[in-house]
């Protein structure tokens, strides 16, 4: 009787390589991994951080587009003139920002008198108010509460207004009525054009009490203008040119906001 013939079998054993890929990464390879997530992170971020910035310059920029327009149906209403502001009114000893027909950013006075863009609030910005505050702005938003305080108390948007050529702090400015078609001209002898510009604005802690405080936009690095013929431009602020920064002395704020503005006539 033949035995049946026994075929010779070869056992293989895993090698440490299969036995490493089978139990997962090495601690090695996660760290290769980590490193290569880490780096792709710190690539993309600040790309991602700069078109959040230019998204927010670009709402803001469309936000003056609006009170463009609200300005020039004011003018169609008003026999052509801008929006403006009554007399000035006296500094007091705890409010420097009581004066109107100057370069300012109030849209109502103390006494919650609506002034320079404030005036386009009750019929012109009535549905869309929160375009009178940027969405660029370095600091926290104040749109709600100082919207709510329109008609009430004094109140400031983001946007500085030119609604003369004046820089009282105190007093009536010469003219009253300026025409959006002939808005005269600036110190430098060129045709005024900006009328509304981002808020560029450094002050010192101790003028809080004051009513007065720092207040910037697209981190000082650019700011939007609006011109009398609608259209708005971003004008780059690297050098900080377009920033006043007072310190603790206010008493010239209001020529040196002026000045901005005349900065801003170039780019028009």
């Amino acid at each position: 009787m033949q035995c049946p013939s026994t075929e010779m079998r070869t056992v293989s054993y895993p090698s440490r390589t299969e036995k490493r890929r089978a139990a997962g990464f090495s601690l090695l390879e996660l760290l290769v991994v980590i490193a290569i997530l880490a780096l792709l992170i710190a690539i993309l971020l600040p790309a991602l951080s700069q078109a959040r910035h230019q998204a927010r310059r670009t709402a803001c920029a469309g936000n003056l587009r609006q009170v463009g327009v609200a300005i020039h149906m004011y003018a169609e209403d008003f026999a052509n003139t801008i929006p403006f502001g009554p007399a000035g009114r006296p500094v007091t000893g705890s409010n420097f920002y009581t004066v109107t027909g100057d370069v300012t950013s109030l849209l109502s006075l103390e006494d919650g008198a609506p002034v320079g863009l404030g005036l386009l609030l009750e019929d012109y910005l009535a549905h869309q108010p929160t375009v009178l505050f940027c969405p660029g702005a370095d600091q926290p938003s104040e749109a709600k509460k100082q919207l709510a305080r329109v008609g009430q108390a004094q109140t400031q948007s983001d946007f500085y207004y030119r609604h003369a050529s004046v820089a009282l702090l105190t007093g009536k400015p010469d003219v009253s009525h300026i025409r959006l078609s002939d808005l005269g001209r600036n110190s430098k002898g060129q045709p005024i054009s900006a009328l509304v510009t981002d808020v560029q604005f450094l002050a010192h802690a101790s003028l809080a009490a004051f009513q007065v405080r720092t207040r910037t936009s697209h981190q000082r690095q650019a700011s939007n203008v609006l011109f009398a013929a609608g259209h708005v431009r971003t004008v780059s602020n690297r050098d900080d040119k377009l920033t006043v920064d007072i310190g603790a002395s206010p008493y010239d704020a209001l020529k040196r906001i002026l000045e901005v503005f005349e900065l801003a006539d170039d780019h028009r």
